[in-house]
């Protein structure tokens, strides 16, 4: 059946076709008088066209000429062989200009075989007016200490209670746009519910928010939903996009891992709000504390996260080395916003990121207590058994019964005693010498005791064996030695190496005679890193605006994007160390700014101003991720089961799909969903192959998890609706749900309200529900003439008097109300 064309049910605009078309070429526009700014706009193309051949790394360096950093203190800088090619305030003097514009394929810049496009004539214009203004150059932004900036007043009142607003506002100032006003309050509650715990409002929770008339509900609902424990687990999925968390090892067999309780912590971090810092220093230096916790020792197990190749398919010196380069590359990706990996062979193209460098970091991540890493199955040293809190619950029940057994046994043995026989006379051991030794029988209450307390002990031992196990960071006692890698090849050793940070960032402060990776934790966190606290920000940002402050949040580097507002990322990065590192507080000033607030509805020509909406003169609006989708459908159908923690579960997914992928015909590495209710828990604790990740989430963009994502792609295919009108558990679940609102609601008309009430916290208008109910009549007039499909979309059902032809007729209008546009998009 197809649904008659309508601007809500099925939404995509001149506006929205746009972005499409366009695609990532967009930059931030300038306003017309704007003075040019190196690091904004002549650093990226130095980057994009020089860096290669005249950028950090030495080897690669032609003319001895280095445009990523000045020759020296005084202009003029950019030296060839002691002759500046940049004299500032001369164009005519400044032999670059020349070689710039010059038609001749022999002298141009870039020359035609470096496969760099030459500068179209916008470009020209920056380099032109750049040099005539002074040529000042400037460090990289990312790299210098970030400077606080006090925003002014914007004309209207609404946009002066936070910085967040006055900063934005004053950028739309400058550029003639005009905020949206806020969007109505039935789609901030979706877009408050979606971003901060996944999943959307309920009809009762619209109910709850519509009537709470009184000042201050926004900030009411902001604070509830933060202290819902399904907070911790949204926040966790993008974390562990980051570490590249996974079940199975990857490559080759790509064996079975037990990781859960890394994520499980993750978890609960986000819901108890932990410090940001201590976050970093658990995972990247847990086990170092004098006395560490199961918590940081969990965390710690952020470095065995990587993927791990299997016996015999690697040398074990070959495997080890790819673990700790992996370690290292998830270090510079997580921590610090930067590609440190392209160091591994050769000096970094476009960031000051020497071999040296990448091999100084190396050191801190080789020198883990256990065998070279090729292992068969997961319980490779060092691991930690960590049950989960219903095992932990169960143990406690168990050891108290034992406490209280031993203590009846105990009793009852004192009992035994004291009923002994008093010593005998001599005269009756000479008559009867094995007298002596008769005691009284042992009670059979002491023996009914005495297995009880066996059996409750097997118990006990039982469930600590089934509690899942981790892999944790364990230091070795001798520091292994670390040379650098001549082209990153592993047997090729080159120069020693100690452990050290890049130059470039301020100095490593190490507590003892060498350092350990608890003071790399300490460089992270220090408040003087430049990057650690820009880099989690601006992540966090991401996910409740769409895009990051910089778009490249992987990426903060030379060829990263720079920030559309520099100002806003450097004044919330010092106010998020100056919080403490609070996490919630930061989300909270986010989602609370009226620049979060606003409608996502815009004129042609706004949308035309700003494609991406970097300049946020509206509210975001982009695809849910594919773990948001499906969560809904479980939570609208009433199948979501809401058990937090344990093992990753194997929803249902099409047969032969992990066979495709296996090196062996062995059972162990047949896919076997599981069964009841645990196949509809949230998509969070589904089990994650890295070599065949579940197709409900990889067809929705979601990555395999080979390597750290700091942001998915977001496509729109055919595919996806193909997924979203057939998968198992999609049609179960509107199955499930068609039976639940014939059973609840009366009439057609109620019905109908509903269902698109709970799918998109809207009421449909007039015009929807008469096309809806039209949909339905029709659906319903088809099963009725054909019993034999009806029979085949209701099987398995319990439809006591409810009329098969309405059941499968609502059930396929819910499973068109799962593909609408508005269902599947964050408004």
């Amino acid at each position: 059946m197809f649904l008659p064309f309508n601007s809500r049910i099925i939404h995509c605009g001149a506006a929205c076709l746009l972005v499409w078309l366009t695609g990532a070429g967009f930059s931030v526009p300038l306003a017309a008088d704007e003075a040019v700014d190196f690091n904004r706009d002549i650093r990226p193309l130095l980057s994009d066209r020089c860096f290669k051949c005249h950028g950090p790394d030495a080897e690669a360096r032609e003319a001895e000429l280095r445009f990523d950093q000045v020759s020296g203190k005084q202009s003029p800088f950019f030296q060839r062989g002691g002759t500046a090619v940049i004299v500032p305030g001369d164009l005519e003097k400044s032999t670059l200009w020349e070689r710039l514009i010059t038609e001749d394929p022999d002298l141009r810049m870039p020359p035609p075989d470096s496969k760099k496009p030459p500068l179209n004539k916008a470009e020209k214009e920056l380099f032109k007016k750049w040099i005539q203004g002074g040529a000042r150059f400037d460090a990289h932004w990312s790299f210098v200490t970030p400077q606080r900036s006090e925003p002014v007043d914007h004309p209207d009142a609404r946009w002066n209670g936070g910085e967040i607003d006055r900063l934005v506002g004053a950028r739309l100032q400058q550029e003639k746009l005009s905020p949206q006003p806020r969007a109505d309050r039935r789609t901030l509650l979706r877009r408050l519910s979606l971003d901060l715990v996944g999943l959307p409002p309920t009809p009762a929770e619209i109910r709850q928010f519509l009537e709470d008339r009184e000042p201050g509900a926004y900030k009411r609902q902001v604070d509830r939903l933060l202290a819902r424990r399904g907070y911790g687990e949204h926040m966790a999925r993008y974390w562990l996009d980051l570490v590249r968390f996974a079940d199975t090892n990857g490559i080759h067999h790509d064996h079975f891992r037990e990781v859960t309780p890394y994520r499980d912590w993750v978890i609960d971090s986000f819901n108890q709000n932990l410090r940001f810092d201590k976050f970093i220093e658990y995972q990247i230096a847990g086990d170092l504390f004098p006395k560490p916790t199961t918590e940081q020792l969990v965390a710690s197990g952020f470095n065995r996260l990587h993927l791990v190749i299997d016996r015999g398919t690697a040398l074990p010196e070959e495997s080890f080395h790819r673990n700790v380069v992996d370690r290292v590359t998830a270090f510079g990706t997580v921590f610090l916003g930067l590609t440190v990996q392209c160091a591994q062979c050769h000096e970094h193209k476009y960031d000051p990121i020497s071999q040296k460098d990448f091999y100084g970091l190396y050191a801190f991540f080789n020198n883990i207590d256990a065998a070279p890493e090729t292992p068969g199955r997961n319980r490779h040293a060092p691991f930690l058994a960590v049950p989960t809190p219903d095992q932990v619950a169960e143990i406690e029940k168990e050891t108290r019964q034992i406490s209280t057994l031993e203590t009846r046994i105990a009793k009852l043995e004192q009992k035994q005693k004291q009923a002994a026989p008093k010593p005998l006379d001599k005269k009756t051991q000479e008559n009867d010498p094995a007298a002596a030794g008769k005691l009284p029988a042992v009670p059979e209450e002491l023996e009914t005791v005495r297995k009880e307390l066996a059996t409750a002990r097997k118990r006990l031992e039982a469930i600590r064996k089934a509690a899942p196990t981790t892999l944790i960071m364990k230091e070795r006692k001798q520091v292994r030695e670390t040379r650098i890698r001549i082209r990153g090849v592993y047997d090729q050793l080159g120069e020693k190496v100690e452990r050290q940070t890049p130059g470039f960032l301020p100095p490593l402060q190490q507590r003892g005679e060498v350092p350990d990776r608890m003071d790399l934790a300490r460089w992270v966190t220090d408040p003087g890193n430049p990057l650690t606290a820009r880099v989690a920000v601006n992540r966090i940002w991401q996910q409740f605006f769409g895009v990051g402050l910089v778009k490249t949040s992987e990426d903060f580097g030379a060829q990263g994007e720079r920030p559309s507002h520099v100002d806003l990322l450097d004044n919330l990065s010092l106010r998020f160390v100056e919080s403490g590192w609070n996490v919630k507080q930061l989300v909270r000033e986010m989602v609370l700014s009226e620049t979060y607030r606003q409608s996502s509805v815009a004129t042609p020509a706004a949308f035309q101003a700003d494609i991406e909406n970097r300049l946020l003169a509206r509210g975001s609006r982009f695809r849910l991720d594919a773990e948001t989708i499906r969560d809904q459908i479980l939570l609208v159908s009433g199948q979501l089961n809401r058990e937090m923690y344990g093992r990753s579960v194997k929803p249902p997914q099409p047969p032969n799909l992990w066979k495709s992928v296996s090196m062996v015909s062995s059972s162990t590495y047949a896919f076997k969903a599981d069964t009841g209710d645990k196949i509809r828990r949230r998509s969070l604790y589904s089990f994650w192959k890295r070599a065949m990740p579940p197709p409900q989430m990889t067809l929705f963009d979601a990555p395999t998890r080979e390597s750290c994502i700091a942001r998915r792609e977001r496509t729109n295919t055919p595919l996806q609706a193909l997924v979203l009108m057939n998968e198992e558990q999609y049609f179960a679940a509107a199955k499930q749900l068609a039976i639940t609102v014939m059973r609840n609601l009366a009439d057609d008309r109620k019905r109908i309200d509903h269902l698109y009430e709970s799918l998109t916290a809207q009421l449909p208008d007039d015009n929807e529900r008469m096309l809806l109910l039209k949909g339905l009549n029709d659906l319903k007039e088809s099963y009725r003439s054909n019993a034999t499909l009806r029979d085949e979309v209701t099987a398995g059902l319990q439809l006591g008097q409810l009329p098969g032809e309405e059941v499968a007729a609502y059930t396929l209008l819910i499973n068109s109300l799962f593909n609408l546009d508005i269902t599947k998009t964050r408004n």
